[in-house]
């Protein structure tokens, strides 16, 4: 039941969507930025609850956003009470959450006719009865997020808007276990393209939302930083200190706990590096191609998520078997050209390198970030625009300072960066 409270004061917030907005009571007006959406809403709501405790009595508020516009009651409690949606706005299309972002199959690993396994139907209920199970469902399309996730939590049964429910999807996504190991390779000849920032940051998603079996490998023989810019573990193991252990790692008799002594884990982002020897001469760490089968063998016994920084040099052996290992090829790139440009040209050589390699490059993942702080997310866009002809798909992540510098932790990004970042390994997990 609607609430009789007087129409003034004339309170109304407006939400633009880059965290900054505008509260206006009785069209006196105050404008807000905060860091995160869910910040700025706390801070507007505050306001508001402050007008109400002054009063002594609940007020009404107009929120408008980019998904329509509520009408709200805060009391001087600070307890938020939800009335029906603001009339002119559209009803939202109710689709399947499977519907908006598909996962197909690898085709390395479709199973043969004698493995196929035919799903189960779910048992229909006698005619009559209404099945338990769509409540569930209904509640579980809720909204948490944004003015729906908060009218939400009064009790009202609102469905989470389209923006969230896609968000939701991806993360789904990104949280599948696939049957057998998956090897990602982040590649560029360039360096400087944000190859050690993308790999650590796509393990960091994908563990953080399929839980463990996630490896970070630097495979790089000139410097490899991906070691310094990621938590140690309790030793200063690299894949030289491991390469004698592949025989016993390989045997029945070795366990999972026998890898801890070679990788390092990443006690918030949950997954496992396996660092490089940035001191060392590349001539002192190199690496066959017998060598190279070895390592991938103990990683894909152990992980079910390969993601490997591949470093500069595509001449050296480890470089080329690692592409023959891979099976999806991400290009990381910022919007500088001679970045972008490298790796273009890297696409069009693998495209003539085999028939393989040349599916990998149809089927890559292109990564722009805006490396620059003052450059423009149009920038970036424009450079995954061009990437059009030449790889499956191409996505922009914006410019973070988290990013820059220090050790790469997925929480230290802003929540704009995560969220982009949630999206470009959704579009990775695709492939997979």
């Amino acid at each position: 039941m609607t609430l009789e409270i007087p129409a003034l004061p004339r309170i109304t917030a407006r939400f633009n969507g880059d965290y900054t907005g505008e509260l206006s009571i009785d069209d006196v007006s105050e404008s807000f930025a905060a860091e995160s959406d869910e910040q700025l809403r706390e801070v507007i709501l505050s306001r508001v609850s402050r007008v109400a405790v002054e009063l002594g009595r609940p007020v009404k508020v107009t929120t408008t956003d980019n998904e329509g516009a509520w009408s709200l009651v805060v009391h001087p409690s600070g307890e938020i009470g939800g009335e029906e949606r603001v009339p002119d706005e559209p009803a939202i299309e109710e689709k399947p959450l499977a519907s908006l972002i598909s996962l197909p199959s690898h085709p390395a690993t479709m199973p043969t006719p004698s493995m196929q396994i035919e799903a189960e139907p779910e048992p229909a209920p006698l005619a009559g009865r209404r099945s338990f199970l769509t409540e569930e469902r209904r509640k579980a399309d809720r909204a948490k997020k944004g003015w729906r996730g908060v009218i939400a939590m009064t009790g009202l049964p609102i469905t989470a808007s389209t923006k969230e429910r896609i968000e939701r999807d991806e993360a789904h996504t990104v949280s599948q276990h696939w049957p057998g190991p998956r090897t990602i390779a982040i590649v560029n000849g360039k360096g400087g393209a944000n190859k050690t920032p993308t790999t650590a940051i796509l393990a960091a998603v994908f563990a953080r939302n399929g839980g463990s079996g996630v490896l970070a490998w630097d495979n790089n023989e000139t410097r490899g930083t991906l070691g310094w810019r990621t938590e140690q573990g309790l030793h200063d193991a690299t894949v030289q200190t491991l390469l004698p252990n592949t025989e016993h790692l390989l045997s029945p008799a070795a366990q999972s706990s026998d890898l801890s002594h070679f990788v390092h884990h990443q006690t918030g982002d949950k997954y496992d590096v396996l660092r490089s020897n940035p001191t060392m001469l590349a001539t002192q760490q190199r690496i066959s191609s017998d060598d190279f089968d070895n390592l991938h063998s103990i990683a894909a016994k152990y992980f079910r998520l390969i993601f490997i920084d591949s470093g500069n040099d595509e001449s050296a052996e480890r470089w080329l078997r690692m592409i023959d290992h891979t099976d999806q090829l991400v290009i990381a790139t910022t919007a500088l050209g001679e970045h972008a440009e490298a790796g273009a040209l890297l696409l069009e050589a693998l495209s003539q390198r085999d028939q393989a390699s040349a599916r990998l490059a149809s089927q890559a993942v292109v990564i722009v970030s805006q490396s620059e702080k003052t450059g423009s997310a149009a920038d970036a866009r424009k450079v995954a625009d061009g990437f059009e002809s030449l790889a499956r798909q191409a996505v922009s992540v914006p410019f973070d300072p988290a990013i820059h510098g220090g050790r790469l932790e997925y929480t230290a990004l802003s929540s704009a960066s995560r969220r982009a970042w949630l999206h470009a390994a959704a579009v990775v997990a695709k492939g997979l």
